[in-house]
């Protein structure tokens, strides 16, 4: 199983958010800057992340973004189910577009299905406070002062 570049950088902007100080903003090029991620495809990230009410956008001159929610409230899980368009390991999880001759009767599905439900199990266990145990370590790391 491999996350999407685009859900790894969206946790990251998570954590990002996270380790400031709730009354601050962080800008899409501070964010952009420390991750070296481009501010446009940060643009899309920050823009999906805002409308699923993960982070709070604030436009103009002295704008920014910010979380939300608490990070206790955000469910990592949720956010990689929301952010990751399919989950399809191999062929035959799409219907649409598997040509696989064995597939009725190949039980390789049935166990990759099921290796991916536990997967996600896993990440519905944690909260975004969970990432946050060694806050001043990641602080440290992303020079937030």
């Amino acid at each position: 199983m491999r996350l999407k570049k685009y859900t790894d950088y969206a946790l990251r902007v998570l954590i990002y958010t996270a380790t400031k100080p709730s009354d601050e903003l962080s800008s899409k090029k501070e964010i952009s800057d420390v991750f070296h991620i481009s501010e446009n495809h940060l643009g899309k990230i920050i823009h999906q992340l805002n409308k699923l009410g993960y982070i709070d956008t604030i436009r103009g001159r002295s704008g920014g973004v910010k979380l939300a929610k608490n990070p206790e409230e955000i469910n990592i899980g949720m956010v990689v189910k929301a952010m990751e368009d399919d989950f399809y390991l191999l062929e035959c999880f799409n219907s649409s577009e598997n040509y696989c001759v064995i597939t009725p009767a190949c039980k390789l599905k049935h166990l990759l299905n099921e290796a991916l439900g536990a997967f996600l199990n896993v990440l519905d266990q944690y909260t975004l406070a969970d990432l946050l145990q060694n806050k001043d370590e990641l602080r440290e790391l992303m020079d937030i002062k």
